[in-house]
């Protein structure tokens, strides 16, 4: 069991999987057990888009305005199951598969966040939507960064799960265990959950190593998108857990970018940001999208609802 968790730690301090580490090493509480985490259940259509020579897995849950979620690195739509049924019960919620990963087979194309994102303005069109809001996790946030920048026009609100915009995010020791993902790690992974999960529903389950391959060579490439950041014309929010794999410079940094946290927001909110900034307690990267806070966070940013209101307004309502 050792050697599987080291390589499942591996993949977790790279930020790629999520839900995978092995049943012995997950915490529990005696004091208060899990709940049931909710099903996404039968989609009401699924099928497969061809972008940019890339056969893209895609299912649809729900009814109501149209809400684009991916993934995180090394799962797929499945994971997102239970925020995907608790979203769907408002939005229409279209799940997709990224490139190389479930359902969406790898090409001869390397793994690009930029690629991805015009991959994902095809599917969108092809799926007849004009615009959407998006929830990206992950690799999934950067992706839906990427749309945001690179087709700003299809995408009304942005939400980013544990995403950042520069390699320098990650704490300093993650980057050396990023750089060691790779095929050879396949062998030692064929017990574990993520290899299970892979091969259950890829096309060419073979693809887990050069899976693994691609995947290291992205994560050895820095970037930097901080004038992407400042770029970004809809209104945008970051979702971070308090014990998350990026810095908290790194994550004030970022609401600063978009033009958050300059200021005080003044009596009547007249200084406040129109992007939002959340940090929810007791939660890592690695357990976020499983949050039962998320939804209700995020929901009334989606809906462009201010989630409170002011005091002038609670005297108001009193006379």
């Amino acid at each position: 069991m050792q050697p599987l968790r080291t390589f499942a730690a591996t993949l977790l301090a790279a930020g790629l999987a999520l839900t995978f580490l092995p049943a012995a090493s997950q915490p529990t509480s005696a004091a208060s057990p899990p709940k049931a985490a909710a099903k996404a259940g039968k989609p009401i259509q699924a099928g497969f888009v061809r972008a940019n020579g890339v056969d893209y897995h895609y299912q649809v849950h729900g009814k109501g305005e149209p809400l684009l979620v991916l993934h995180g690195g090394l799962g797929h739509t499945d994971m997102m199951a239970s925020l995907i049924a608790r979203l769907a019960r408002k939005r229409q919620v279209i799940g997709v598969d990224l490139y190389g990963h479930g359902r969406t087979a790898l090409t001869d194309r390397p793994v690009s966040l930029v690629d991805m994102g015009d991959d994902m303005a095809q599917v969108l069109r092809q799926l007849g939507h004009k615009q959407v809001d998006v929830v990206g996790y992950s690799l999934g946030g950067g992706v839906g960064f990427r749309l945001a920048v690179q087709h700003p026009q299809q995408v009304r609100r942005l939400v980013l799960v544990s995403t950042g915009y520069a390699q320098d995010g990650f704490f300093p020791e993650m980057l050396p265990l990023q750089a060691q993902v790779g095929a050879a790690m396949a062998d030692a992974m064929k017990e574990t959950p993520m290899y299970k999960s892979y091969v259950a529903v890829a096309p060419k389950p073979q693809d887990f190593p050069k899976l693994l391959d691609r995947m290291g060579a992205f994560m050895r490439k820095p970037y930097d998108y901080a004038d992407d950041v400042r770029g970004l014309a809809m209104p945008v929010m970051l979702v971070y857990g308090d014990s998350d794999m990026y810095r908290p410079e790194h994550i004030v940094k970022f609401y600063q970018l978009l033009g958050g946290g300059l200021k005080d927001a003044g009596w009547g909110r007249e200084n406040m940001s129109r992007n939002r900034l959340a940090i929810l307690p007791g939660h890592t990267h690695y357990d976020l999208f499983l949050a039962p806070a998320l939804v209700p966070t995020i929901l009334p940013f989606l809906e462009g609802q201010e989630n409170t209101a002011s005091w002038q307004q609670q005297v108001d309502a009193g006379k």
